[in-house]
C-alpha cells in the first residue's frame, strides 16, 4: 500500500494537463510538455490516485473532485502573495482568458525573462510551468484560472471557476 504524503504542487498542473490533452496519453508525453522527469509524473499520478483526483488506472481525471480542491482547498494547500514587479507572461485575471470579463489596475504575471508584459510576480505551481505553458494554450488558461483562484477576490474567483467548468466539460453555473 502507496503512503500518501501529501499533494505537491506540480500535481495540479499534471491533472490538468491530462484535461488538456483529452485523449490518449502516456508518461513520457506528460514529462516532455511539461518538462518534469518521467518518475515525477509518475509519482504526482499516485499521489492523485491516492487522494481520489484521478482513476485507479490513472487515466481518467475525477474533473467534480479537482474541481472542489481548486475551488476549497488550493488557496489554502498552495498560497501565493503577489511580488515585485518584474517582467513576465499575464496571469490570473490579467490572462486573456480573464481579461475581458475583470477590470483591474493590478497586473499579475508569472516572471520570465522574455515575459511580454510588466507586472506583480505571481509564483507559479512548479519552475517549469512558463515553458509548458508556452505551448498548450489551452493548459495556459486553465493555470491562469487556477492562479485567478489562489490570489483573486471573489468575483474573479467566481468567474475563474465558472470558465473552468467549461474547461472541463462541466454545466456552466
Amino acid at each position: 500500500m502507496k503512503v500518501h504524503n501529501g499533494m505537491r504542487p506540480h500535481d495540479v498542473v499534471v491533472l490538468l494537463k491530462i484535461i488538456s490533452l483529452q485523449g490518449n496519453w502516456m508518461n513520457k508525453d506528460l514529462s516532455s510538455s511539461l518538462f518534469i522527469s518521467s518518475s515525477e509524473i509518475s509519482e504526482s499520478l499516485n499521489r492523485s490516485m491516492i487522494a481520489r483526483l484521478i482513476s485507479p488506472d490513472k487515466k481518467k481525471v475525477f474533473k467534480g473532485a479537482l474541481l472542489k480542491f481548486i475551488e476549497n482547498g488550493l488557496s489554502f494547500v498552495f498560497p501565493v502573495e503577489p511580488g515585485a514587479i518584474v517582467r513576465g507572461i499575464p496571469t490570473a485575471h490579467s490572462a486573456p482568458i480573464l481579461k475581458e470579463y475583470i477590470i483591474s489596475d493590478d497586473v499579475y504575471v508569472w516572471p520570465t525573462p522574455n515575459g511580454e508584459a510588466k507586472g506583480q510576480g505571481i509564483a507559479p505551481l512548479y519552475p517549469n510551468q512558463v515553458q509548458a505553458v508556452l505551448q498548450d494554450e489551452k493548459l495556459y488558461d486553465m493555470l491562469s484560472l487556477v492562479d485567478s483562484v489562489r490570489v483573486g477576490k471573489v468575483r474573479e474567483v467566481e468567474k475563474a471557476l465558472d470558465l473552468l467548468k467549461q474547461y472541463f466539460g462541466m454545466a456552466y453555473a
